[in-house]
């Protein structure tokens, strides 16, 4: 469970500002209307720290408590959806979660992009070295050579 510190910290009448402003459904002027206070004093709390805190902690308590039933909800999709894909998304979230999927790609193409991201930092520096002078024959087709590979990895990843 979520510690909050900052919006236990606050007042009954602080802590009903903060819920308020999370609904999103009241101006500043109706929420100090709500609570009896005025406007300005709900502006300038918005501007305190300790409750911008406390404002991401009850956030984050609001999501803490909606968890349960997204996860139910998720469940059904997977279960119940006629919509192939609906089904399939709401199986990669359940993978996501779980770190079992990833968007980026497979441990296939992450080794091909470290390879990649290799070749073209030889590259780089291949090519410091000629700018630095000291450049012969040999560091001419290392730098062709390393160019060529560079272009056949970005081939095979697109």
């Amino acid at each position: 469970m979520t510690q909050n510190k900052a919006f236990d910290s606050l007042s009954k009448k602080k802590r009903k500002i903060v819920k308020l402003l999370f609904e999103d459904k009241l101006t500043d002027q109706e929420i100090a209307n709500t609570v009896s206070c005025s406007r300005s004093t709900v502006a300038r709390l918005k501007q305190d720290p300790i409750f911008i805190q406390a404002q991401q902690e009850y956030a984050v308590s609001v999501l803490d408590h909606a968890l349960p039933d997204s996860i139910r909800e998720l469940i059904k999709l997977i279960r119940n959806s006629k919509s192939d894909m609906v089904r399939l998304q709401a199986i990669q979230t359940v993978f996501k979660r779980a770190g079992l999927f990833s968007d980026n790609g497979t441990p296939e193409l992450d080794k091909a992009r470290i390879r990649k991201a290799n070749a073209d930092a030889d590259l780089t520096e291949a090519k410091v070295r000629a700018l630095q002078g000291g450049n012969n024959g040999q560091e001419n087709k290392v730098i062709e050579l390393i160019g060529e590979l560079a272009d056949a990895f970005k081939e095979s990843s697109e």
